[in-house]
């Protein structure tokens, strides 16, 4: 209760702060430096309230760093063991998968891009081809998914005025990165065509850390008539990166640049091939009623060794979503409604073999003898349905639901016999309701509350016995939210504030026991509360028609706790949740001189770290510094110049910037936890614009 009354004495605050102010104020948006966050409805999300960050939020930060832009996010944290090692958990979910993110939905321009067990690889896409993040916390936005992490939606850069336009921005830093960026548009009043191409290599900070990609994205709209469009996405990636892997402490303290010793040995790297295309079509039914329809496919190609086996695998995905948008009159005002679905098929090719490196004279990996070979058919379908009803002048109402579909088919292609593990896994159908209420004090003040059911499922591993054989016991996680929050500009709409208190109760939770070197199993372990408070502002200081001055914050507290844990003999109840800091502060200041010059400086603060569940061993809190300033011309006619240069981790701190919770040591080595963070680092780019 605490929360609730913070939160009612800053709405207080907020409502004094308006009798300050004058009725007729007129709304100017700020500029958006960290949070963008109008308060106009999204016609596709209706009254779901979700937080965009947009380019120049990603200006603050180097162009391959993805995580400190995320970071920027309250309640929403990416872990970054390297640039192929990322997990991003929202208000505590998914803090407990050992690799990678799960537990939430992953979109590129409206298609899904997590895979069928539910991982994500945001890493796979270029910062700089994308012109916003929109992020979605918890389960309420029933039109995508209503995973209890939320959903990530990244929209790729688009040109909107017409025209055919040139640009490459090319960056030099330190690790011996280069990297790339070169795009052409053409834009028409019925045409419209992106086209990018994408390299970077760095060595990176670690040894065995080299980092290659290349990349090629296409998108366009092609406007067939007033009332109906094409669209074509092709996005294909290609990319080589070497794995250091995570450290013990002893190595971490002494030389955070070296790799795991196994790791270096066999060399480990993984290679990735992705190709994703698309094709949607919009129709306009009538002027209240429009449908969107998109087909997709995806193909993943990933070779990966590790020292304890050789992973070769590959994965063909493909399916629609089909969106109907449309309006009413409702007591003489306009309601809205969606409703459509979205079905998610994959079939995943996977082969182990041995790794031989010791016996291939320090020549790193060398694949031996096949250990397994296997298949799984993964399919998802969700339905969703939502209507925002104008109840009063002020007063909106949004009910939303979401039903969930999942089925596993895992074919055991090496075993035979007794021996043979093939299953198959149909989960139960799931109803996920949603309910928002908004109320509008005035133009551009709202304050909204939010109660939402959501769910997880289970990966391929979670569901397996010891043995290898599917446990039919092992269930969905499922989960309440239930939040409370603000959005409001004050001081004559130069404060722009994002507040918002939540608290949701996930039953069943799953925990990933780790049984061997790479080889978990799960069960549904007990509950959890994740409960906390998120403000994101920033304010604009005009001192004068040139000079412009804009701090931004952002803060996360994290009060999430297991309420009943019990893990054989130890009894976790009780106990905060393992992988998730406390208290997570981002404060920056941004400076813009007329349309030419910026200079952006970023601190982060992350509290200790939970690692184990018995909560004995933290990790060290750490604070960042990084600073970047650009300038930007029009040299000649139509052709324009930009330069930024950038220094992180101003003051050179050791830090771990992603922990592995619950590590085990094996051979009498140290538990790894610790994935150390870039030392200090610079960069500088030169990029070049021109319009025919």
């Amino acid at each position: 209760m605490k929360y609730y009354f913070l939160f009612l004495i800053l709405v207080a605050n907020s409502f004094y702060g308006l009798t300050q102010e004058k009725e007729n104020d007129t709304i100017t948006y700020l500029n958006e430096v960290i949070i963008y966050n109008p308060l106009r409805a999204n016609k596709t999300l209706g009254i779901t309230q979700s937080t965009i960050i947009r380019e120049n939020a990603f200006q603050n930060h180097s162009p391959i760093d993805i995580a400190s832009s995320i970071n920027q996010i309250s309640g929403v944290y990416l872990l970054s063991g390297a640039l192929n090692t990322n997990r991003i958990t929202i208000r505590g979910v998914g803090a407990r998968t050992p690799f990678g993110t799960d537990k939430l939905r992953l979109y590129f321009k409206d298609i899904p891009v997590t895979n069928g067990s539910g991982f994500s690889t945001i890493e796979a896409f270029d910062l700089e081809n994308l012109t916003s993040m929109e992020v979605i916390k918890g389960p309420k936005g029933t039109a995508y998914g209503t995973n209890l992490g939320g959903a990530i939606l990244l929209k790729p850069k688009e040109q909107i005025s017409n025209g055919t336009f040139f640009e490459n921005n090319f960056t030099l830093g330190s690790y011996g990165l280069i990297k790339n960026n070169l795009s052409f548009a053409h834009t028409t009043d019925s045409l419209e065509i992106n086209l990018r191409y994408n390299h970077l290599n760095t060595d990176g900070y670690r040894e065995n850390s080299n980092f290659n990609r290349n990349g090629i994205l296409l998108t366009t709209a092609i406007k067939l008539n007033p009332r109906s469009s094409i669209g074509i996405l092709a996005n294909y990636i290609d990319y080589t990166a070497q794995i250091p892997s995570s450290l013990g402490i002893t190595a971490f303290k002494e030389n955070p640049r070296q790799a795991a010793f196994t790791w270096k040995q066999a060399q480990g790297f993984e290679s990735n091939k992705y190709t994703l295309l698309g094709l949607s079509y919009s129709y306009k039914i009538s002027s209240k009623l429009e449908n969107t329809t998109s087909l997709f496919y995806s193909y993943l190609d990933h070779y990966e060794p590790r020292p304890f086996n050789i992973l070769d695998e590959f994965t063909n995905s493909y399916g629609f979503r089909s969106i109907f948008t449309g309006n009413f009159g409702f007591q003489d005002r306009e309601a809205s409604y969606l409703f459509g679905g979205e079905l998610y098929k994959d079939e995943y090719n996977w082969r182990t073999y041995e790794n031989l490196y010791r016996e291939n004279d320090g020549n790193g990996s060398l694949q031996g003898n096949e250990l397994s070979h296997n298949k799984e058919f993964r399919r998802q379908f969700n339905a969703f349905a939502s209507i925002a009803l104008p109840l009063a002048t002020r007063f909106n109402m949004q009910l939303g639901v979401n039903l969930n579909k999942t089925h596993y088919d895992y074919r055991d292609l090496f075993n035979s016999g007794e021996d043979n593990k093939s299953a198959k896994r149909n989960f139960d159908l799931i109803v996920m309701p949603s309910l928002d209420l908004v109320y509008t004090i005035s133009p551009g003040r709202q304050l909204y509350v939010n109660i939402s059911r959501g769910f997880s499922n289970p990966g391929l591993e979670e569901t397996l016995t010891p043995e290898g054989i599917i446990n039919p016991e092992i269930t969905q996680e499922k989960g309440m939210n239930y939040e409370l929050g603000a959005k409001m500009y004050l001081a004559r709409n130069k404060l722009w504030l994002n507040l918002a208190v939540f608290r949701m109760n996930i039953n069943d939770l799953l925990v990933a026991q780790r049984i061997g070197e790479d080889q978990f199993v799960g069960k549904n372990a007990g509950s959890t509360r994740h409960q906390g408070i998120e403000l994101d502002m920033n304010y604009t200081f005009d001192l004068s028609s040139k000079l412009q001055i804009i701090p931004f914050a952002s803060y996360t507290l994290s009060d999430h706790i297991f309420v009943d844990f019990v893990d054989g003999d130890n009894d976790y109840s009780g106990n905060p949740l393992t992988g998730v800091p406390r208290n997570r502060i981002n404060l920056g200041l941004r400076l813009n001189h007329t349309k030419n010059f910026y200079w952006n400086t970023t601190y982060q603060y992350v509290d200790g770290i939970p690692l184990t569940d018995a909560n004995s061993l933290y990790s060290e809190p750490y604070n960042i510094l990084n600073t970047r300033l650009g300038y930007n011309k029009e040299i000649i006619e139509n052709l324009y110049i930009s330069s930024d240069f950038g220094i992180n981790n101003i003051f050179d701190v050791n830090y771990a910037q992603s922990v592995l919770i619950n590590a085990v040591g094996f051979g009498g080595s140290e538990p790894r936890y610790y994935y150390p963070g870039n030392d200090r680092n610079f960069y500088i780019s030169l990029g070049l614009r021109y319009q025919l």
